[in-house]
């Protein structure tokens, strides 16, 4: 996967569509990221003990890698990764100014 934690990204599709926020969680096995403030929803719980209090909860569901975009640290520009391969090993590359991300 692309993405990394505390990368910056763009909501390109969904309701949060246009949205900018960095990324809180990855999770590569399901290609799927969570990204913090965005794509939030409400959870009702029930009292689980006498005397507890129910409550309704906001929770940040994780988003489809599909759906967002890096924003380049250098250029601020949406832009896709790739890759270089240099003496120290793979890095990452903004596909616009080619600089390291």
């Amino acid at each position: 996967m692309k993405l990394k934690k505390g990368d910056l990204v763009k909501i390109v599709s969904g309701k949060d569509k246009g949205r900018e926020a960095k990324i809180e969680k990855v999770l590569p096995q399901i290609e799927k990221v969570l990204v913090a403030g965005v794509n939030q929803y409400k959870r009702h719980l029930k009292a689980r003990a006498q005397g507890q209090s129910s409550e309704i909860v906001t929770i940040t569901k994780p988003l489809a890698a599909s759906n967002v975009a890096l924003i380049c640290p250098h250029c601020k520009l949406q832009t896709r990764i790739g890759f270089r391969i240099e003496k120290n090993g793979k890095i990452r590359v903004c596909r616009k100014c080619d600089k390291k991300i």
